[in-house]
């Protein structure tokens, strides 16, 4: 099943369910996602790929929005952001341990034929596509700078 078709099926499931958080996340994630199908240059098709990119960024504007929240002493609204990140982060494929990412970027860097920290972005552009929805691009950028370092 599509994760757009998985999505609606879900709205209906926290309808019927009286999920309010639940209900609230996955309507704003059907919103993005018609928006992106119904873009300039879209063509009327979302695929799953394009579909994890929303979900990811949709994610982290939670997070971060949660850690203002904080910093501005709201917590019951940070709260709530945490919890709707929580709801969209379950659509996402498991992200990868710490040793599993470097091991997967230690391959890159080998496959690349990478020795010094000039050559990051050659290792990045190789990296972000095949690490895409695995693991956050920080953290890809991060593992990288240090074993090339």
């Amino acid at each position: 099943m599509a994760l757009f078709d998985q999505i609606s099926e879900d709205i209906k499931k926290a309808m019927l369910a009286r999920d309010k958080v639940k209900l609230e996340a996955l309507r704003g994630v059907k919103k993005e996602f018609i928006e992106a199908k119904t873009a300039k240059n879209a063509d009327g098709e979302l695929s799953d790929d394009t579909a994890l990119k929303i979900l990811q960024k949709m994610v982290k504007q939670r997070k971060e929005s949660a850690a203002i929240f904080t910093e501005q002493n709201r917590p019951e609204l940070a709260e709530n952001e945490l919890a709707e990140a929580a709801v969209i982060e379950a659509y996402l494929p498991k992200q990868m341990s710490d040793e599993e990412l470097t091991a997967a970027v230690k391959a890159i860097i080998a496959e690349v034929g990478a020795t010094s920290a000039k050559e990051m972005g050659k290792v990045m552009g190789v990296a972000s596509k095949k690490l895409a929805g695995k693991a956050e691009g920080r953290a890809i950028s991060e593992k990288v700078k240090s074993l090339l370092a």
